[in-house]
């Protein structure tokens, strides 16, 4: 098959984009649907298939197709078109930070578990990092708010993003796409789906993300943040029986990308005022490194080595499905793999004064066993069991040279055993009012083996080993009203647990590795589903989050002095709102708008004064009691399309916007992320009766100037600035 492209001139772009603006929309295919009514959308959010509409839960779905438009490749990117999502890149690298309703964890190692748990295709990514891979062939995206645990594997506080790919199909089918962009950003995405013999059916698909760096050193001029990644998906759907069904799911990716490049946010005086003075920068386009021989010789790297990652992942899950009289018996297998070797420069310059290098080795393999019943009873139900074992091989260098005159090494191993029993039931009183009720039991063993560290090559801290447990019971109970059939009233209260574990940072002190403990959240939810017409769809909720052992950067008093550690608020809350509605006012036009807000405060915490500390010699607190738990209070999202016919070609045009709000940092002032918009834009063409498209899109259109993470590390303040506009095209094929 020939690699099909189209260019466009930047100019063109630019004019037709800015004559569109204020009438954009949504993605649709080349023939659209023209119903003045909102689809029907049906999820497995409860492990059966559903109308999204009749799940009192508050989630969002996202088709493959939109995420196509809005260009998402990573989950990172879901946060611009979710309610009460963000997701942190930690210091421009590899490692996610997810936060989902306020509730988050700022940790950018690779050994703790996350608040929001990040499913493919049913199978868990419990690290964090192994999340970053690309996404494509996705039929869509479930994002569920607050804890789940009654009916998934792994134990959340935040909620859940379950990403679903397409299936093998009945008739063979096969597609390409390929778009370009500015900064000479590639991407294609192929595949192939269809009968293999009798009941059995595959799918391949395979996709790529090259090029697209639009930063440059500031002193020779090269670039930093080309993208070079690859994925690949096999699946195999098997059916020996009317009653068994199997699908085996074999995937894979290579990422040699380079990093995103950070700024200087502040004069940087280096090697501790010693050095030259790089002015901060005022162009966000501009960015620096540099890497010490020795470093580069200890992490495999070359001497003029940019920021980036050489990473390999690979998994394979087989999912089957037995079903028996009146209920379905499902096993989901899983082995995953991440093999991570990724060098970043924290301080922007070519100074060594805080390089780092991860080197992480991480298997995970799971079991989940469920029986479901399946029958027209009142009573409804999933049990189930799962079995989790993850290990860790991690080494963590930092390069201070050129500041300190040292540099560090941490390495260590973890494993992670778990095991739950979970099961949830539902009964419907009538055919208007339902009682849910789940719990879940869990036993999980935390354990850091060999824990070391070396500075300057001298063993600061000798091999240590520690250990943490817990097991939590937790739940859900709930109540669901259908007063008229286009109305969904539902409250529930539900118990989630995020597993403790283990500051992994430099340090030379016992103190520092000492586990911190599990927190627990509380959540309580109200919310509605309403269909007042078939044309119209708004979805509501409010909630409270109660949190015990909320864990939260901070520090302990250790052998010589403060020593950074993750540590536990006894008692805080968090409370929010959001809604969501979908419109179709007229043929072809269709409008959708997210909204939502949230607050959080500390009720009782006692926090360590780090400067008052190292003063008087011996640990000082303060009482943050009342003091606001700090992350973006509104954020909001929508999309406008239309689309229309004219002389038998299909045309859509549309747009999607976001709005996320300041997020005060505890740093201080001068590492607040200030708000932001960002607006993208597109035009598809097709002639109505053929299998072939062409669109024209912008993202950023705009050219909004904005901050994804600001931070420091030494003596270098740092941001990392968002992506600027970008203009391109894309064919899409379809046989």
């Amino acid at each position: 098959m020939n690699r099909l492209l189209v260019s466009v001139s930047a100019g063109a772009l630019a004019t037709l984009f800015s004559t569109m603006a204020v009438a954009p929309a949504t993605a649709q295919q080349a023939q659209p649907d023209r119903a003045t009514t909102v689809d029907d959308v049906i999820v497995t959010a409860q492990r059966r298939e559903q109308a999204a509409q009749d799940v009192g839960i508050a989630l969002s779905v996202l088709s493959g197709e939109s995420l196509t438009q809005q260009g998402v490749t990573n989950v990172n990117q879901l946060q611009n078109a979710t309610p009460n999502l963000e997701v942190e890149p930690a210091f421009g690298g590899g490692a996610a930070q997810f936060r989902m309703r306020g509730v988050g964890f700022q940790d950018y190692a690779s050994n703790n578990s996350p608040t929001v748990g990040v499913y493919v295709n049913e199978v868990a990514y419990p690290v964090p990092v192994m999340t970053q891979g690309l996404i494509f062939d996705i039929d869509r995206v479930e994002v569920l708010r607050g804890p789940q645990g009654t009916l998934y594997g792994r134990n959340t506080t935040g909620g859940a993003i379950s990403f679903v790919t397409k299936r093998p199909t009945e008739e063979l089918s096969a597609g390409l796409m390929t778009e370009w962009g500015s900064h000479d950003l590639f991407r294609g995405e192929g595949y192939v789906s269809g009968p293999l013999a009798s009941g059995l059916r595959g799918r391949l698909a395979v996709s790529t993300e090259q090029g697209g760096a639009w930063q440059r050193n500031r002193t020779t001029g090269e670039s930093l943040g080309d993208a070079d990644r690859t994925g690949a998906r096999a699946l195999l759907a098997w059916d020996p029986s009317e009653t068994l069904s199997f699908l085996l799911d074999v995937h894979g990716g290579i990422d040699k990308s380079e990093n995103q490049g950070l700024y200087l946010l502040s004069d940087l005086r280096t090697r501790g005022g010693a050095g030259p003075l790089i002015p901060a920068d005022k162009d966000h386009s501009k960015t620096g490194w540099g890497i010490s021989p020795r470093f580069a010789a200890s992490i495999g790297r070359a001497p003029n080595a940019k920021p980036g990652r050489d990473n390999s992942s690979w998994g394979t899950s087989l999912n089957a499905n037995l079903a028996l009289k009146g209920m379905n018996l499902t096993s989901i297998t899983s082995y995953e793999t991440l093999e991570r070797s990724e060098y970043g420069d924290w301080d922007s310059s070519a100074s060594v004064e805080a390089d780092t290098f991860f080197g992480s080795d991480v298997d995970v393999i799971s079991q989940e066993l469920r029986l479901a019943s399946d029958n027209d009873s009142p009573l409804t139900w999933v049990a189930g069991f799962y079995y989790s074992k993850q290990d860790l091989n991690e080494r963590y260098f930092s390069d201070f040279i050129d500041i300190y005159g040292t540099y560090a090494q941490v390495t260590y191993d973890q494993t992670v055993e778990s095991w739950s029993l979970f099961g949830q039931a539902e009964y419907a009183f009538t055919d208007k009012l339902k009682a849910i009720l789940g719990l879940r039991y869990e036993e999980e063993t935390r354990e850091l083996q060999g824990f070391g560290s070396a500075f300057g090559g001298a063993t600061a801290l000798p091999p240590t080993s520690v250990e943490t447990k817990m097991t939590p019971l937790t739940g859900k109970a709930a109540l669901e009203f259908k007063p008229t059939d286009n109305l969904l009233i539902y409250g529930s209260a539900s118990r989630g647990a995020k597993s403790g574990g283990f500051t992994t940072y430099n340090t030379g002190d016992r103190s520092g590795i000492q586990p911190f403990n599990p927190e627990i959240l509380w959540a309580y939810e109200v919310g509605f589903k309403a269909d007042p017409s078939r044309a119209f769809q708004l979805n509501g909720a409010a909630y409270y989050y109660d949190y015990s052992d909320q864990q939260v950067l901070s520090a302990v008093w250790g052998q010589n002095g403060p020593v950074g550690r993750f540590a536990n608020v006894p008692s805080s809350h968090i409370w929010g709102a959001e809604l969501e509605a979908v419109l179709k006012p007229i043929q072809g036009l269709r409008i959708s708008q997210s909204l939502s807000y949230k607050k959080g405060e500390y009720d009782e915490y006692e926090a360590m004064d780090v400067p008052a500390s190292r003063l008087a010699g011996h640990a000082v607190y303060v009482d943050m009691a009342g003091d606001p738990i700090l992350f973006p209070a509104w954020s909001y999202s929508g999309s406008i399309s239309y689309d229309w016919t004219v002389s038998g070609f299909a045309v859509t045009a549309e747009t999607n916007y976001s709005y996320r709000d300041e997020y005060p940092s505890w740093l201080g002032v001068k590492y607040d992320v200030p708000d932001y918009w960002l607006a993208n834009a597109s035009v598809t063409v097709g002639p109505e009766n053929a299998n072939w498209s062409v669109t024209f899109w912008a993202r950023n259109l705009f050219d909004q100037e904005y901050d994804l993470t600001r931070n420091f590390f030494t003596s270098a303040d740092i941001a990392q600035p968002g992506r600027p506009r970008t203009i391109g095209a894309r064919l899409s094929l379809q046989y």
